[in-house]
């Protein structure tokens, strides 16, 4: 594979599933630890792949509108905006 986004065009949901797993535990399925590296690379494949095949609010980090308690009014979730997709 020749760049990054064509690494993430042929992650299926199995192999994101054992991404995520790995990322979790710090392992991976056969026991060996991931390196520093390793977890950095996974999670920033997973958060791609999540962006481009999951609806916003079943993505990692997602944490919905947010609501400040003295005014009730919304504040938006500044991390992630509708925009930001890897197309």
């Amino acid at each position: 594979m020749s760049s990054f986004k064509e690494m993430i065009e042929n992650i299926t949901p199995e192999i994101y599933q054992n991404l995520k797993l790995a990322v979790e535990i710090g392992k991976w399925p056969d026991g060996r630890k991931l390196t520093q590296e390793q977890k950095e690379l996974s999670l920033q494949a997973m958060i791609a792949w999540e962006i481009r095949n999951l609806p916003e609010e079943e993505r990692t980090g997602y944490m919905g509108e947010q609501k400040c308690k003295s005014s009730g009014e919304p504040i938006p979730n500044l991390l992630f905006k509708p925009s930001d997709t890897l197309h």
